[in-house]
Order: C-alpha cells, then structure tokens, then sequence
C-alpha cells in the first residue's frame, strides 16, 4: 500500500470509526449542547414560526453535528 492510500485509509478510520470520548471531550459535549439547546430556545422565541424558523433550527443541528464531529475526532478530546 502506497503512503497517500495509507494516509487515507487512516483518515477515513479517524471519520467512520467511533471513538470513546475522553473525560475532556465529554465535558466539551456536554457544553455544546447546552449551548445550542439554549441558542435554539432563543430562535423559537424570536424568529415567527415558519419556514426560516424550521431551517434556523435545522442548520443548528447541523452545525452541532460538526462541531460534535470536530470534538470527536481531536485526539486531544477522544
């Protein structure tokens, strides 16, 4: 196997594979969490109900998926 497949067979491991967070990166989950459940209480206050509601809300959710992905794959937080 050549270096560059290497480095990416490694790459595609550090995305697919789960990974036991470490006690740093549950707590950094944990603070994520709170933190968008809070910004997304703050949309359902302010923003009227409807369509740009709904997608706010969604790319929230989006956005905690990669910033839960970030956390997860720092060999610093797993």
């Amino acid at each position: 196997m050549t270096d560059v497949k290497i480095k990416i067979m490694g790459e595609l491991e550090n995305k697919f594979i789960y990974k036991t967070p470490s006690p740093k990166g549950i707590r950094t989950h944990q603070q994520l969490s709170e933190l968008f459940i809070h910004l997304a209480e703050w949309v359902l206050k302010l923003v009227p109900a409807g369509r740009e509601q709904s997608l706010a809300l969604t790319k929230l959710e989006e956005a905690k998926f990669w910033a839960s992905a970030g956390v997860a794959r720092n060999e610093e937080t797993r």
